[in-house]
């Protein structure tokens, strides 16, 4: 029989997120992995699974992610190959920001070996709800913090902007708890190109336990590097400005403009 990695994301909220797919999928498997950031779910998967092998073993402080990540998919994917249904269990969504759990499905997949994801909630199912952002009314980007800076990414300010991984920006290892201020300058000055110094962006962390609320801590662009970060810091952009609709644009749709706030046409 055919080995099969299912791959589940435990939510952001400790318990409460955890969908009912992905508890079946951690009762039943031959095997159980997992990352998780707090005790509470983890408890609960070793309540399910006692035998449940956390992959946090593969973090070293200092150590290259890229060589953590390529350990864990390595692990995944040795039972796998064994033939065993193997489940891993990563928090929050386990397709975002989570580099082994595609990497382990690439690699299954290419080998013949069955290999599924399921969803979950992420932060930035968090943030939507919490900061009342509707993606459809002003448009949303999104870019990792070292990405957007080192490909020069250039965000529109009559979008709303999320930056991931705030607190570990520049930072190509696992260095819990170390943020770089210099590094987070570099980021608020190259946002502050776009939208100026003085204006207001929110460092955002979801909440991960039931009895606590999010972080949501309006500051300064330009004292953006003052703030004490984590590695759960993102930062929420609002736009700056309003983008004025394309009459002609309007008019190739066969739109009516007045739903657009231009005037009736005489």
């Amino acid at each position: 029989m055919s080995g099969l990695l299912v791959v589940v994301g435990t939510g952001i909220k400790a318990v409460g997120h955890m969908t009912l797919d992905a508890r079946a999928w951690i009762a039943r498997a031959d095997e159980v992995h997992y990352v998780v950031a707090d005790v509470i779910t983890e408890a609960m998967i070793r309540g399910l699974r006692p035998d449940a092998q956390s992959l946090a073993r593969f973090y070293q402080t200092g150590r290259a992610r890229h060589d953590t990540y390529e350990a864990m998919t390595q692990s995944l994917l040795a039972a796998v190959r064994a033939g065993r249904t193997v489940c891993a269990a990563f928090y929050g969504h386990p397709g975002v920001f989570v580099y082994p759990s595609h990497d382990a499905i690439r690699r299954a997949r290419a080998e013949g070996l069955r290999a599924i994801m399921d969803p979950g909630v992420s932060a930035e199912d968090c943030l939507f709800a919490d900061l009342g952002l509707d993606p459809a009314v002003v448009g949303c980007a999104q870019y990792e913090a070292t990405d957007l800076l080192v490909y020069g990414r250039r965000p529109d300010p009559s979008a709303a902007l999320i930056v991931w991984q705030i607190g570990a920006v520049g930072d190509l290892a696992w260095n819990p708890g170390r943020t770089n201020a210099d590094n987070v300058r570099v980021l608020a000055d190259e946002l502050a190109s776009t939208y100026g110094h003085d204006h207001v962006v929110v460092v955002y962390e979801a909440a991960q336990l039931p009895t606590c609320g999010p972080r949501v801590e309006p500051v300064r662009l330009g004292d953006l590097h003052r703030v004490a970060l984590t590695t759960a810091s993102t930062l929420f952009v609002p736009p700056r400005e309003r983008r004025a609709p394309d009459p002609r644009m309007i008019a190739r749709l066969g739109l009516d403009g007045r739903s657009f706030g231009l005037p009736e046409p005489r």
